[in-house]
């Protein structure tokens, strides 16, 4: 019987495809105040812009194609049974073949309902032609069409589906996230006292526990190509 693993990913994971991350120097949050564009405050504040930051997001995946980490987690599947929990809100995982993924923080391809953001009959995938939103584009109950992302100070719905995972978990593996982000961060706590963690990042990461962690000291590409070979025989 194949062995359930859990994969972590954070905006490492994606850095090296050319997404560019929030907290790093230079990063979006450089650019954007987090007030402005990832709030609901931001969005009641000035909703164009809001509508624009995230137009030009999801444009960039246009121009950016999974790399050898979202490839070698996909290719895992084939000797475990995987599942994905991202803070990622790119698509980079399911282009790369990935099944099972569960976004914490919404999914950038997709829009949903200022009124109703979760209500399903209103959440909507957009094709890339598609990827243009505009300030009067309405959602099915006839709100704005917004971004489908978990801004800071929402509810984050999917932890509570990614901890019935992560407690089922024998092998564990954090990749690109600095573990400061809760609740993401506090799902290790979750992870069975038996199962293996593994940590892939070119940088220390404090992971808040004192349970033995595997560290791998590398970018998400090399790292996971160096899990595959300690994982699979």
């Amino acid at each position: 019987m194949k062995k359930n693993l859990v994969v972590l990913s954070g905006a490492g994971m994606s850095a090296e495809s050319g997404i560019s991350t929030f907290r790093d120097a230079g990063g979006l949050w450089d650019q954007y105040p987090v007030e402005q564009v990832a709030t609901p405050e931001g969005y009641a504040r000035n909703p164009e812009l809001v509508i624009n930051f995230y137009n030009e997001r999801r444009k960039q995946l246009l121009d950016v194609q999974p790399n050898e980490g979202h490839l070698g987690v996909a290719a895992l599947e084939k000797d475990f049974n995987v599942t994905v929990v991202t803070q990622n809100v790119d698509n980079l995982h399911e282009r790369a073949g990935s099944t099972h993924v569960i976004h914490l923080h919404g999914e950038l391809t997709k829009v949903c309902s200022s009124r109703d953001p979760y209500n399903p009959h209103f959440i909507k995938e957009l094709k890339p032609e598609e990827y243009e939103v505009h300030l009067g584009d309405l959602a099915g109950d006839g709100s704005q069409l917004r971004p489908f992302i978990v801004w800071f100070g929402e509810a984050v719905p999917e932890i509570e589906t990614a901890i019935r995972y992560v407690e089922k978990a024998d092998i564990f593996v954090i990749i690109g996230t600095s573990m400061n982000v809760y609740p993401a961060a506090g799902l290790l706590y979750y992870v069975p006292d038996g199962a293996e963690v593994y940590l892939i990042d070119p940088k220390p990461v404090d992971t808040h526990s004192d349970r033995p962690v595997h560290v791998i000291r590398q970018g998400a590409s090399e790292g996971v190509k160096e899990l595959r070979r300690m994982l699979v025989p």
